[in-house]
């Protein structure tokens, strides 16, 4: 199994991120944790180097942080990821949340800097991570749909998208021959099961999102990488077939996607 999008730089795990980690080699092929933040980077980058082939990261500006870097610390973000290029497989997360931005001007700098991490991906031939969330007012501005004309103005080639939420966009993001990564959610949702149900297994990822959606969905319990069997005995049921299968394909599929050297 591979967890494909986990938090490993937050800070619940500050007192224990190692043996964490030392107890997910025993169920994991590998992990790839997340550093949206700036201020993250070098923990991110550590972690990397000191579980070589194991831990893998992906690093960028999260779209609910967009109102808070000026252009020189966006600039100054993507230098430091550009000089660290042989410790990051891909950028993100990116994106847009709606969700959390709700005035037009913080979209539009979403919208930008979302463009901007596209670019730089492209540039890096790495993948981008994207992170989507509708607002409220979804009727009206869907951010699936605001996403994909960026995504396909900027021509991304190497796409996961985290979480993903839009039934109706499926087959779009299979044709564009984008990935999609499901977590927990698919265990209580509906809506996120029938996404799982219509991703061909070869374009499907795994994740946990851990800290965050533990599958028990006690907000109070820490998830953690080793939590993605839940995941994977979920989608199993969901597609009617093995676990041994969905593992098997996944896995195939996140060491080609991201270029895993494992």
């Amino acid at each position: 199994m591979i967890d494909t999008h986990c938090h490993l730089e937050q800070h619940v795990y500050d007192s224990d991120r190692d043996e964490v980690i030392e107890n997910c080699k025993h169920f994991l092929k590998a992990v790839i944790t997340c550093g949206p933040d700036p201020e993250d980077y070098k923990l991110t980058f550590d972690m990397v180097q000191k579980h070589a082939n194991f831990v893998f990261a992906i690093v960028g500006i999260h779209p609910e942080y967009a109102a808070r870097f000026d252009d020189e610390q966006v600039e100054n973000a993507m230098r430091t990821i550009v000089a660290n290029r042989d410790k990051i497989v891909g950028i993100g997360e990116t994106g847009l949340d709606y969700a959390t931005l709700t005035d037009e001007a913080s979209r539009q700098r979403q919208r930008q800097l979302f463009a901007k991490f596209i670019q730089l991906a492209e540039n890096l031939a790495i993948p981008v991570v994207v992170h989507l969330r509708n607002g409220e007012d979804k009727e009206v501005n869907d951010v699936f749909n605001d996403a994909f004309e960026i995504l396909e103005r900027e021509k991304a080639k190497r796409v996961q998208l985290h979480m993903f939420g839009s039934r109706q966009l499926v087959q779009q993001a299979v044709d564009n021959g984008w990935y999609i990564s499901m977590n927990a959610i698919c265990l209580r949702s509906k809506s996120y099961s029938k996404v799982v149900r219509d991703t061909s297994l070869d374009r499907l990822l795994l994740e946990t999102d851990a800290p965050w959606l533990h599958p028990s969905f006690d907000k109070d319990a820490r998830n953690d990488p080793t939590h993605l069997k839940a995941v994977v005995e979920r989608v199993a049921e969901i597609k009617k077939t093995s676990a041994e299968e969905i593992v098997a394909a996944t896995t195939k599929n996140a060491i080609e996607f991201f270029s895993l050297k494992i």
